[in-house]
């Protein structure tokens, strides 16, 4: 038996050695490795991105909700100072106009006392009497300049708003609730009544008439 050189010992045992060892990864494999771990790192980033974006946009509702809340109380504000201005505008006038209104009653009953006969026959009495009635229209002027009318509603329907009823007057001629005589003159700032217009009521009238009728 003839024994192997070392040379051709080496030359067997290589392909032994080769299959044993492992295969080394090929650049096909590693660029699909490397592929996969930056989508993994791409979706991760989209992810992250999105959270922010939800949670800026959760932000921003609501700061845009507290801008609204913020501005809907200035202009809150803003008309409620306005209103108390007014308000208060209001209640300066109508307390100098309430004392001013004994002053116009005490003019129209100094206007109402004096027989018209003697206007006619006495030329002081009658220029007495034309000097307070120009005093009761410059008066009267002044108080509508700041929001103050006289209430006259002879005529009219009668308003629990603006009059008060003293007395019913039968008068089947008008409406039933129509105001058939003044007693005293009121006056009103605005929508606010100083003092209501003191009447007598006509009873009977149309509204009467159909009431007597169905009961009939």
């Amino acid at each position: 038996m003839t024994s192997k050189t070392k040379p051709e010992a080496e030359t067997e045992n290589r392909p032994a050695a080769e299959a044993a060892a492992p295969a080394a990864p090929t650049a096909d494999s590693a660029e699909q490795a490397g592929g996969e771990q930056t989508g993994a790192d791409q979706a991760a980033v989209n992810d992250n991105a999105f959270e922010v974006l939800t949670k800026l946009q959760a932000e921003n509702a609501e700061l845009k909700d507290r801008l609204l809340r913020a501005m809907a109380e200035i202009e809150n504000v803003r008309r409620r100072g306005e209103r108390e201005v007014s308000d208060a505008r209001q209640y300066a006038i109508a307390k100098f106009a309430g004392d001013m209104l004994g002053v116009a009653d005490n003019m129209e009953r100094a206007l109402a006392s004096v027989p018209s006969g003697a206007r006619e026959t006495d030329a002081a009495v009658k220029a007495l009497m034309e000097g307070v009635e120009l005093t009761e229209k410059e008066m009267l002027r002044s108080l509508e300049k700041h929001g103050v009318k006289k209430l006259d509603p002879k005529g009219e329907r009668f308003d629990p708003n603006f009059h008060q009823a003293m007395f019913e007057v039968p008068d089947p001629s008008v409406p039933n609730g129509t105001v058939a005589q003044v007693v005293q003159v009121g006056y009103s700032i605005g929508s606010r009544v100083l003092r209501p217009a003191m009447v007598g009521v006509a009873r009977g009238g149309p509204k009467q008439a159909a009431e007597a009728e169905k009961q009939a």
